[in-house]
């Protein structure tokens, strides 16, 4: 895929940060956009946006990506009234922030559900569609905490480290058959979104204090920029993209120092992340 002119591009989570960033990013360029959100008012807002910005048609929708049934229904119902998909954006994800004892189970269904089981029903539903269109790609939003985990982060790392995981499988699958769709996985550091503000938290977690933490020190990088590396990667067939400088030297950390990143991440943790809360 050399342009994204007159590509029909779905994304999820387009109700704002790097989605939003995305469909206009995509608008700009020409393309045909499906967006989707649980976020109604942002979605709204995002396609009002991707019209004013070039994009040849609209499509919005309300879509919980946690539905596979839905999903389904979204999925055939866009290619049907587009006539084809060519790149698909699964975006959509939230965070759960707590040391993984503090955690309750409704908390981490509800996480993977949105972050894995929706990466996976967007690819799987859509991807008959790709193949069709005999120029595809998927683009799966994994995480700079896909490549390295993080304390306070279990479930959160454990849904990006399965989406990249799923992926990359997917991906030498498809290479392997031959088929004419590319798989980019994206691992992006701080970017400056509310992912963060939106979480949850274990009981033992300061909220306000969680998200200020991410805000001011970790969030470096605007969506604009952010969705500018993931199309260049898209258009380059790139089956890895690193968002970031934290993502980059996050990642050759990891590589390079091997299972001892845990033990240098556990002595730095102490000192900077925000304190936990008394459970009374």
């Amino acid at each position: 895929m050399k342009t994204l002119d007159d590509k029909v591009v779905v994304i999820t989570g387009a109700g704002s940060g790097i989605g939003r960033a995305l469909a206009l990013d995509c608008a700009r360029r020409g393309s045909l956009l499906a967006l989707s959100d649980v976020d109604e008012a942002g979605l709204a807002e995002t396609a009002e946006q991707a019209r004013a910005a070039g994009a040849r048609e609209v499509r919005s929708d309300r879509l919980d990506v946690a539905d596979r049934d839905a999903m389904a229904a979204y999925a055939a119902s866009v290619a049907q009234q587009l006539g084809r998909v060519n790149v698909v954006v699964n975006n959509a994800g939230v965070a759960l922030a707590g040391d993984f004892d503090d955690l309750d189970y409704s908390d981490m269904e509800w996480i993977i559900g949105i972050n894995f089981w929706g990466v996976v029903h967007g690819t799987k539903e859509f991807l008959p569609h790709l193949i069709a269109s005999g120029d595809g790609h998927v683009v799966n939003l994994s995480s700079l905490f896909g490549l390295v985990s993080m304390p306070g982060q279990s479930m959160y790392n454990a849904s990006k480290y399965a989406v990249r995981g799923m992926s990359e499988a997917l991906r030498i699958e498809l290479l392997s058959a031959g088929h004419p769709v590319g798989v980019t996985v994206v691992h992006p550091g701080g970017i400056k979104t509310a992912i963060a503000r939106n979480a949850r938290v274990s009981s033992r977690e300061d909220q306000a204090a969680t998200a200020s933490f991410f805000d001011k020190k970790l969030a470096k990088m605007t969506p604009e920029k952010a969705a500018e590396i993931i199309v260049e990667g898209i258009l380059g067939n790139k089956a890895r993209v690193l968002v970031g400088s934290d993502a980059h030297a996050l990642h050759w950390f990891g590589k390079l120092a091997g299972a001892r990143y845990q033990d240098v991440v556990a002595r730095v943790s102490k000192k900077v992340l925000p304190a936990k809360t008394t459970v009374v």
